[in-house]
């Protein structure tokens, strides 16, 4: 995640402080001296860090929290809920018009923000929610913005409106609308074209469509990975056309994410969404409690059980369970968990979002999603398929003769076949206990393995 940087230094900073027994002001103000460079470095705007420290500072000295009980804590929880109120306190929805009447949203942005991509899986969001959205291609100085927001439209089951490219995007948004109409799209969202930079053309286009259909919200997509300049940029659109709220995108990135925590601070402008991924289902609604509990280390279970929800097949998902109270999960069970894994962007975001498992050692999370690990798993999923129904169903069946005809199969070395039948016993033995690897009832806190 984009904040796993900032995530690891205020980590070790609230490491220091739950290790003294009282606080005194200095070790507050050492201790926020720390988090202000982590935000910095983070790229969090100077002056929105300034005024961060300054409000932290005024409400940890106080009596209340030097005479606590464990004031390193009472520390910690200040931090976190100044970073909610930074980031908007309150979860903000796109608002829809009442009843039947038609919402026309115009999505605006540079271009490389991914606004095309964004605004088709936004459009799925909708339709996830039982609307009938219509997209509208206006971009008409790019003719691949109008194929690929057609392809992407396709994928989500969503309507596209296109004029091609020789029409004014004012007058395709103001046919869009009587389409929308005419054929019971309650939702019009407008995909406007994006320049290099803001410049006034862009912005007499946008005001051009405005004056022609009513906008009722006009999102900004920006990207997270240009830090500063995507605040900037979300100022200055928002200071020539106004804008109603802000999706950030690549927020899944190795990137210092600062945007994030300075555009609702810089314009007043709530971030709606934040995109975590390529694929059209990667669109987080944005909340910002739980952005700042992954923030400070703290997981986030409340975003993983809605994506497991979302992603994986509720009947599949109680049959397994039935199979690993019975200890009868094989290896087909076992290329499904890894599907929905992936489903769920890998194991590297699953584990940011459990409490305790984002920050294991005291450190940065292992890098358990990096290309090697998506080549071992790779290789794992070549090695089941290259079983035989039979042995994939039964895994005692694996003597070392059919082992070395799985080994060619796939193409590895029987070593591997080995090592990976040895990991299946050991998360089969694990999955079993899981009650009390994870501290619950009736059993031993375990060692968290992973099964590659």
């Amino acid at each position: 995640m984009a904040f796993d940087s900032l995530s690891e230094k205020l980590q070790n900073v609230f490491k220091n402080l739950r290790s003294k027994g009282r606080l005194t002001e200095d070790d507050v103000k050492a201790a926020l001296k720390e988090v202000k460079m982590a935000l910095l470095e983070a790229d969090v705007n100077f002056k929105v860090v300034k005024r961060f420290v300054k409000d932290v500072q005024e409400r940890a000295i106080g009596q209340d929290v030097m005479s606590g009980l464990n004031p390193g804590q009472m520390v910690i929880k200040i931090v976190n809920e100044e970073l909610v109120k930074l980031m908007g306190s309150d979860t903000t929805e796109i608002q829809l018009q009442p009843g039947s009447a038609i919402t026309v949203i115009m999505m605006a942005g540079l271009q490389g923000a991914g606004k095309t991509t964004t605004t088709a899986k936004l459009a799925g969001k909708f339709k996830q929610k039982g609307k009938n959205p219509l997209l509208a291609a206006c971009d008409v100085y790019r003719p691949a913005a109008i194929r690929q927001l057609q392809i992407n439209g396709e994928k989500q089951g969503v309507e596209v409106f296109s004029m091609g490219d020789q029409n004014k995007p004012a007058n395709i948004a103001k046919a869009a609308v009587e389409h929308a109409k005419k054929n019971g799209n309650h939702i019009v969202i407008l995909d406007t074209a994006g320049r290099l930079h803001v410049d006034e053309d862009m912005m007499a286009e946008l005001q051009e469509i405005k004056e022609t259909v009513t906008v009722h919200q006009t999102i900004l997509v920006v990207d997270a990975m240009t830090g500063q300049d995507a605040v900037n940029v979300a100022g200055s659109f928002n200071e020539k056309i106004g804008i109603d709220g802000v999706i950030v995108t690549k927020l899944d990135g190795d990137t210092r994410g600062g945007a994030a925590l300075s555009i609702k601070a810089v314009t007043g402008c709530p971030i709606l969404y934040a995109g975590m991924g390529e694929k059209l289902s990667d669109l987080e609604q944005f909340y910002p409690d739980r952005m700042a509990s992954r923030i400070l280390g703290m997981g986030d279970v409340l975003t993983l059980i809605e994506k497991a929800g979302a992603e994986m097949d509720e009947a599949k998902a109680i049959q397994m369970t039935e199979k690993l109270k019975k200890a009868q999960f094989d290896y087909e069970d076992y290329l499904e968990s890894m599907k929905q894994m992936k489903n769920m962007g890998g194991l590297s975001s699953i584990m940011s979002m459990i409490p305790g498992l984002s920050g294991m050692g005291g450190g940065k999370m292992p890098e358990i999603d990096s290309e090697e690990s998506e080549k071992k798993m790779a290789r794992m999923e070549a090695m089941i398929y290259s079983m035989t129904v039979e042995e994939r169903r039964n895994p005692d069946l694996l003597n070392p003769s059919r082992k070395h005809r799985i080994a060619r199969g796939a193409g590895v070395d029987i070593a591997e076949v080995n090592r990976m039948v040895k990991q299946f016993n050991e998360s089969k033995k694990m999955m079993k206990k899981f009650p009390g690897m994870m501290g619950g009832k009736g059993g031993k806190k375990g060692k968290f393995k992973l099964p590659f």
